[in-house]
């Protein structure tokens, strides 16, 4: 039975990852590192401080990762200020499910920025926990960061439904034991092999309803 919900943020709730790519891409581009549609694959779910050593070691980053996170994070907030790309239907969704379940976020994004979009967002009071896998030793596909969030809600992760859109993210929910719901991002879609894992699969954010979290 289902007790309890945890959403993805990126691609779920916001359409940001085109705004991490674009970001990213400058700021690589302009250190003189290589940024090209394998880099930006291979970064999908990935943890702050795997993506930030993975462009210093693999796309050739010249900068330390910990000075690469910082100034990426920083790029990400001064973007997210001037405009937050909100899924049509995702303040309504999250909402409608926190009236009926205890939710949290496992997020691979940083937990500054994911703070800031729940308040710019004006839905950080849904949330009774939230995860960044920057907090955890392993980020998505890794299940670590869906473990934590059920950790943290005191729910037993068979007990969990996960709202997901990536590759990464479905295999994370997945292998955490949840009930996986993917919601596939148009811009980057998951591969077929892993939404195979999903128990259903909705077009978009509207069809998230409560009977659909429990399975009715």
């Amino acid at each position: 039975m289902i007790e309890a919900v945890v959403f993805d943020l990126d691609g779920v709730l916001l359409q940001s990852e085109e705004v991490w790519d674009a970001v990213r891409e400058h700021y690589v581009r302009e250190r003189g590192g290589r940024y090209d549609e394998r880099v930006q694959r291979a970064m999908m779910g990935m943890s702050a401080p795997e993506w930030s050593r993975y462009l210093h070691d693999d796309a050739g980053v010249p900068d330390e990762p910990e000075t690469i996170n910082r100034e990426v994070v920083r790029l990400m907030l001064e973007a997210y200020a001037r405009e937050l790309p909100l899924l049509p239907g995702a303040v309504e969704a999250v909402r409608g499910i926190a009236a009926e379940f205890p939710l949290a976020l496992a997020s691979s994004s940083n937990r500054t920025i994911f703070e800031e979009v729940l308040e710019l967002a004006g839905i950080a009071d849904c949330f009774a926990a939230t995860v960044s896998s920057e907090e955890v030793e392993r980020g998505k596909p890794a299940p670590d960061v869906y473990l934590e969030a059920a950790r943290r809600l005191g729910v037993a992760p068979e007990n969990c439904a996960a709202v997901e859109d990536s590759h990464a993210g479905i295999r994370s929910a997945h292998d955490a034991g949840m009930r996986v719901i993917a919601i596939p991002n148009a811009s980057y879609p998951p591969d077929e092999e892993a939404l195979a894992l999903a128990d259903v699969t909705f077009a978009s954010l509207d069809e998230l309803t409560v009977g659909a979290v429990k399975g009715a």
